[in-house]
């Protein structure tokens, strides 16, 4: 059987293109499952997974939990607030105490970056990234590539558009990762103070004339505005930010073409996009949230089957 080059998903930066195909033929597969009526596989009857959220998430804990149900792996949940994990000491600590119960996968959200990768160092067990900090968040990455290849046929040639806050997002940098490692464009559009000057660096192009940028691309990934993450002003105001560079059916409309329209959620519906657009025939946003599952039981399936061949 195909295996991945890797032992844990830390970032999309580690995959090769090979990588990315076998998890989506595998992904594939676990998609025709959640649709039966018997949702189950006993694939990892015999391995243990500890959810580690040291930064609140309801989707993405949601959709490991589920992932992992559906594998019929056990599972522990753990959530940290912030406060307690201040220092990388307490960061293993917490972990060591974890792995004492026996636990072959770590599934780890920290807002710090690059914690997955010191984690790697440090504990014997795979580790999955489930976003560190504004760094990256790989399987978000992945099961927005899986969706454009389930609409469109393929990731390869296609012309991608990744709109709004790109200097505070890891789904953005995961993003243009796995999408140039399968051969598409990538355009980014935003607020000139919320695109980072080294993006010219990862062979992306911006434009900020969104009109036009949208006129360009087969897909556009409108990301969430996070606030949570700014500690300035990055624009006069959520209304004007909405005026420039919100997603409406008028916009789609001015369009000789139909695009894709994706979003990474939770939506703020009437900033990025607007109600309409979010409901429309033109957006895969519950595809995500379905293929996110699947994908995700595609990655923890892999990872699995190493460290039982181990």
């Amino acid at each position: 059987m195909a295996e991945l080059s890797v032992d844990h998903l830390l970032g999309i930066k580690y995959l090769n293109e090979d990588d990315i195909q076998l998890i989506f033929e595998t992904a594939d597969h676990f998609k025709e499952v959640i649709n039966r009526s018997i949702k189950k596989v006993p694939s990892l009857r015999d391995i243990t997974i500890a959810n580690i959220f040291f930064e609140n998430s309801t989707r993405t804990k949601l959709s490991f939990e589920l992932a992992e149900k559906r594998l019929s792996a056990d599972i522990v949940n753990f959530s940290a607030g912030q406060s307690s994990v201040k220092k990388g000491e307490t960061l293993v600590d917490t972990v060591n105490n974890i792995l004492s119960m026996k636990v072959d996968m770590v599934v780890m959200r920290h807002p710090n970056p690059g914690a997955g990768i010191f984690l790697a160092k440090h504990v014997n067990a795979a580790i999955i990234n489930a976003g560190d900090g504004a760094h990256e968040h790989p399987t978000q990455a992945l099961l927005d590539s899986f969706s454009i290849r389930e609409r469109l046929g393929d990731v390869a040639g296609k012309k991608v558009l990744i709109v709004g806050d790109i200097l505070h997002s890891r789904v953005a940098l995961s993003n243009i990762y796995a999408l140039k490692l399968q051969g598409a464009e990538v355009k980014v559009c935003g607020p000139k103070t919320l695109i980072p000057k080294y993006i010219g660096d990862l062979g992306v192009s911006v434009e900020t004339d969104f009109q036009k940028a949208l006129a360009w691309c087969d897909v556009a990934n409108m990301l969430r505005v996070q606030n949570e993450r700014m500690d300035i002003s990055y624009f006069p105001s959520t209304r004007e930010y909405a005026m420039q560079y919100g997603l409406t059916m008028e916009r789609l409309n001015q369009l000789d073409k139909e695009i894709v329209v994706m979003h990474p959620g939770p939506i703020n519906r009437g900033v990025e996009v607007t109600s309409a657009v979010a409901d429309s025939s033109h957006s895969i946003i519950l595809d995500q949230v379905e293929n996110g599952v699947a994908v995700r039981m595609a990655v923890i399936y892999l990872l699995a089957s190493k460290i039982k061949s181990i």
